[in-house]
């Protein structure tokens, strides 16, 4: 017997819970650090650029495939490829986001921590040197707040498509822009911090290089949550009559609009922070746990605006980890022909192994190293250089040689309104995009490598 198959129900119950899967951590914590570091505006050119092009057509293909074949990855990759080659690029998609939302929900963890000790402790103490090495290196503390979000994730995915996934971010997605609108503005008035706001939008071409391409690259893949199989699960999820061109140009610009905003809370501050100086935009991964709260700390209503800046990244972190567990779930439904009750525990028991692994190991796990990375960033590197990239090249072969560019643009058709980039499309996904992803393939593994450094 047949099940029946979830379903969004309409174009704003998908735009939402898909711009709830692109606006995550890879827009608020990971790309105003890059965006600081590889130059500024010129880095935010490139990405819009990239967005338009290589990002819209990868949403495009990868929502088509699905509402064309109502599958999750590895079904879609069969259904079209009918052969054991594409069905391992189906299978590639699929494990993606199993390996990603384990270490994900660590970080979330993290912003779970930071969001209760400002509501309860002083801001002081948050932004002493020693808080967040000390806790990430206490495997108990870091361990029970990664349990907490894999909880919350949890929750919301075992109630379902339109009562779990669509009611959350419908909820979530308007309180997050409230709240980025608002720290948004609190940072951009500080004394010095239009010195930021200029660094952010004013293109110097003296800092572009290969790597600020590449970096960009990369950063799409993460931030518009393509290759890893989200969208082809969401894709089927969407009724025909929801337009997918229009659809993807709201999540574009959502999504960009967010990553934008998350940097103007961060880099003006910063400038404001260090009177302009631009080496402090350097610290990495750092720079919304060490940086950030040292700033929340030296501002009149530093406490208030710390706890709706964190509230603000959980909220992002949830809608995105919810994004990648339902995609592992409907896999687990439609391969083995599991009820979403027991692909929600098998999941659960999968992030808790591998979570725990990522959590534990920057404490107790700290001398556990594989290529010379902690579990947590060889997980990183893993899904997000070497398997995401494989993952679009084989979304581009599918299209190109099995389902077919007519099928595809009939596909996004079945709304009744034209393609309105079908001449872009093709030329992307045929010529373009296998290009791009070979090259960020290429220049990560000689990163880690040491031949090049990003």
């Amino acid at each position: 017997m047949k099940k029946d198959r979830g379903s969004f129900s309409g174009k704003i119950g998908f735009v939402l819970s898909a711009a709830g899967a692109s606006v995550g951590l890879g827009n608020i914590w990971r790309f105003p650090y890059l965006c600081a570091k590889y130059g500024g505006g010129i880095f935010l050119l490139v990405y819009v650029l990239l967005a338009l092009t290589f990002g819209y057509t990868m949403i495009v293909a990868e929502t088509a495939i699905g509402r064309y074949t109502k599958k999750s990855p590895v079904g879609a990759f069969n259904n079209l490829g009918k052969n054991k080659v594409m069905g391992f690029g189906g299978w590639i998609n699929a494990i993606i986001p199993i390996l990603i939302v384990p270490y994900y929900s660590v970080i979330g963890g993290w912003v779970c921590k930071y969001l209760f000790e400002y509501i309860r402790s002083d801001i002081n103490r948050i932004a002493s040197d020693d808080f967040f090495v000390n806790f990430i290196t206490d495997g108990a503390d870091s361990e029970i707040w990664f349990i907490v979000f894999a909880a919350l994730v949890l929750g919301v995915i075992f109630m379902g498509v339109a009562n779990g996934i669509e009611r959350f971010s419908k909820f979530v997605m308007p309180v997050l822009v409230v709240l980025a609108f608002f720290v948004c503005v609190y940072s951009v008035t500080r004394k010095g911090a239009l010195e930021g706001v200029k660094y952010l939008f004013v293109p110097n071409f003296a800092n572009f290089s290969i790597m600020t391409i590449v970096t960009a690259m990369g950063q799409m893949f993460y931030s518009l949550s393509i290759a890893m199989g989200i969208l082809i699960t969401f894709g089927s999820y969407i009724k025909k009559e929801v337009s997918i061109d229009e659809s993807t140009r709201q999540v574009e610009i959502f999504d960009t609009a967010i990553a934008v905003m998350a940097s103007l809370m961060i880099i003006p501050a910063v400038f404001s922070f260090y009177d302009g100086d631009q080496t402090k935009l350097k610290a990495g991964p750092s720079l919304m746990f060490i940086t950030m709260p040292k700033i929340f700390a030296s501002l009149g209503f530093g406490k208030v605006i710390g706890i709706m800046f964190f509230a603000l990244v959980l909220f992002a972190a949830v809608t995105s980890a919810i994004a990648l567990t339902e995609s592992a779930v409907s896999t687990f439904s439609d391969e083995f022909g599991w009820s979403r009750r027991r692909g929600v525990v098998v999941m659960a028991f999968i992030m808790l192994v591998l979570g725990s692994l990522s959590s534990l190991g920057n404490g107790p796990l700290a001398g556990v190293t594989i290529m010379k990375m902690q579990l947590l960033d060889f997980f990183d590197f893993l899904t997000n250089s070497i398997m995401m990239p494989i993952a679009a090249l084989f979304t581009c072969i599918l299209i190109t040689k099995y389902m077919g560019i007519d099928t595809l643009t009939s596909e996004v058709e079945q709304d009744g309104h034209p393609f309105s980039r079908k001449k872009t499309f093709a030329v992307m996904i045929t010529k373009i995009c296998p290009i791009f992803v070979a090259i960020i393939l290429i220049s990560s593994i000689l990163n880690v490598l040491g031949i090049i450094k990003m």
